[in-house]
Formats: structure tokens, sequence, C-alpha cells
């Protein structure tokens, strides 16, 4: 490749995370006013993943790929970007299975996406089917039990067809991961379960994405995202009492300030 190539090639690639960085903030605007919409947002965690879904909906994911919002409270996103495409979802604080409008999975009991989405690889596999299946998780759902038992099967049934992503913002609904249950060396222990792991910074598109596009032949891959609740608010940034609550007048007026 010639120098001039590489170099326009390095400006589209450029041009394009630029674009994606955009449109990271707007979603960030967009859901909060769906929030004060609706009445009700879960917006520390809801904006600490909007990197990787759109990472998800609008680089990776093709036509027969599936995708389970496993920490399902933040849902705005996802149904903001299934509207983007077309799709009409029921605005719920938890998904309801709807597959016409992009919804695979009813998810809202922490620590059921992963089992789910495990039974979608398996039976792909087993039927010869194409497709990839992404589950995105919560951290705290890294607790359950359901976690462990699923990584146990992916890994023995060789699910190279299953992407599963830990936001890792390191806080729970209550509390910080540490102080509630520390979840110690998660990639170790997602290793010791047999899933090829990778660590990203989850705010960097480049990085997203050139993590999910990476795949192990016969094994399950875990992607833990270091994210921080919050992202892209100051005064909601590694905030517990965001987990669920809303903004006043004056904290919305800065928001989208912070959004501009």
């Amino acid at each position: 490749m010639n120098l001039a190539i590489k170099e326009i090639m390095n400006l589209f690639i450029l041009n394009k995370m630029k674009n994606l960085e955009q449109k990271a903030k707007k979603l960030r605007k967009d859901v909060i006013e769906m929030g004060m919409q609706t009445g009700e947002a879960h917006l520390g965690g809801s904006l600490s993943e909007i990197e990787l879904l759109i990472s998800l909906y609008d680089v990776i994911m093709k036509k027969e790929d599936k995708f389970i919002l496993s920490k399902a409270h933040a849902s705005h996103p996802m149904y903001l970007l299934l509207q983007e495409k077309g799709y009409d979802p029921k605005i719920s604080t938890h998904p309801d299975l709807d597959e016409k409008n992009g919804i695979y999975c009813t998810t809202g009991s922490l620590g059921h996406g992963l089992p789910i989405g495990v039974g979608m690889a398996f039976a792909r596999k087993h039927k010869k089917k194409g497709g990839n299946i992404y589950v995105l998780m919560g951290d705290g759902e890294c607790q359950e039990g359901t976690t462990w038992e699923s990584m146990l099967l992916a890994s023995h049934y060789k699910l190279d067809n299953l992407t599963t992503i830990i936001d890792y913002n390191k806080l729970q609904g209550l509390n910080k991961i540490n102080d509630i249950l520390s979840l110690k060396n998660l990639r170790k222990n997602f290793e010791a379960f047999g899933g090829y792991t990778q660590e990203i910074n989850g705010h960097n598109f480049k990085e997203i994405i050139s993590a999910l596009k990476k795949k192990k032949l016969n094994q399950p891959k875990i992607i833990i995202a270091h994210t921080i609740k919050g992202k892209g608010i100051s005064y909601m940034e590694n905030e517990q009492k965001w987990h669920v609550r809303l903004p006043n007048e004056e904290e919305l007026k800065q928001a989208y300030e912070e959004l501009k």
C-alpha cells in the first residue's frame, strides 16, 4: 500500500471515529430526554454503555445476528437505536420479547441474559446456522451463579458464535462492586472458565470495534469493557446515586450544556 492511499484510509477511519463520537454525545442527550418523557430512567448505567451499543448496532452486527441486553434496566439507549433503524419497540423499563422489533429476549431479572444467549448460540451451532449472539451484561451480574454456569456450558460446547460484553463501571444499584461482593480479577475468572477474554476502554470506539471483530476458534469471547457510570455528565460520573434518578431543572440544563 503506497503512502497516499494509507493516509487517505487513516483519514477515513479518523472521520468515522469522530462521527461515532458525535453520535455518542447525541445519544446521551436523547437518553436523558427519553427519561424525562417517561418519568423513569437508569441514567448511570445507560450512559456507561453508549459506545458499546453504537459499536454493535452501527458497525458490527449483521442481519442474522442477535443482541440481548441482559442489564435490562439500561434499556433506553437500545430503544433509541432500534427506532433509528425503523423498529417500533414498546418503551418500558425492562424489554419484553418482540422479535419483529429487534428484541429477542425478555430481560429484567439480572443474570438471565447470558444463559439465554448460551442457549441461542448452542442452537445455532447444533443446526449449523450462521450468525452471532451478543450479550451485554452489567458487572453486578457477574456476582450471579448463572453467569458461571453459563460460561462452563459455553466453553464446553465451544460456542465461538457467542460474545459477552461486561459493562464494567464498578458500581451497582446500592454501592461499589468491591464493597458489596468483590469480583477479584475478573479477566482471570473468565479465562479460568474457558473464555477468550479481552480488556478494553469501553468508551474508545477503536478499541471496542477491534475487540468485537476478533474471534477465537472454539472459544466463547468475553470483552471486559472498563467504563464510567454516568459517562458524559460531570456530576453523574462515578456517582452511585445516579443509578436510578432523573435530573432536576438545573441539573438538566447543565447536562445539555455539557453535551453540546
